[in-house]
């Protein structure tokens, strides 16, 4: 069933308290904002089709960390509607590893950098900033509402870092030059 009529009174269900919260609440926009960021995500997935990054000497294709990402962006979902379900400190190292791979295959980052490129990179750019978007509705809703998992917030740290790595990676395989901004 696609719908249930029990939200059109402005509530949705979740797993906390008695089950309804508002649909304008701090924890339904969170969720409203990562699950933005797992579809523009897939979007990237199909993009990428079977590009391929090095990490640690194995060549991983882009679409399946992208995959793995929004597995794990499901949990930080289910953590934030009030399931048991935590990430852990593995999930953020595994991040830092392919981000740390990305960034010795890339010349050094001098300046801020304008987006774009390929249309790839272009789409890791709209997903970084969405990405962003995402830990501030986090940051929100652990400062205000409900304490998150020390884990899920450096996940989401992390995780506009790799996209970043991956819209320039994409930009750079693709013989793009990177383009400053010049502030005139």
């Amino acid at each position: 069933m696609l719908y249930t009529r029990k939200g059109d009174k402005g509530t949705t269900k979740t797993l906390r308290g008695d089950g309804m919260i508002p649909k304008d609440s701090l924890i339904t926009e969170a969720l409203g904002t990562v699950d933005e960021l797992n579809s523009f995500l897939g979007l990237c997935k199909v993009k990428a089709g079977l590009d391929v990054v090095m990490v640690k000497d194995e060549k991983i294709t882009i679409a399946s960390i992208v995959e793995n990402v929004q597995k794990n962006l499901f949990i930080v979902q289910a953590e934030l509607a009030g399931a048991d379900k935590k990430l852990n400190e593995k999930k953020i190292k595994e991040l830092e590893d392919i981000v740390d791979s990305i960034e010795k295959q890339l010349p050094p980052i001098t300046t801020f950098l304008v987006s774009g490129g390929t249309e790839l990179g272009a789409l890791f750019d709209v997903v970084r900033t969405i990405t962003r978007r995402a830990e501030r509705r986090l940051i929100s809703v652990h400062t205000k509402e409900v304490e998150l998992d020390e884990f899920t917030l450096g996940y989401i740290n992390r995780l506009s870092s790799l996209m970043y790595a991956l819209a320039r990676h994409s930009n750079y395989k693709s013989g793009m030059k990177e383009s400053a901004p010049d502030y005139k």
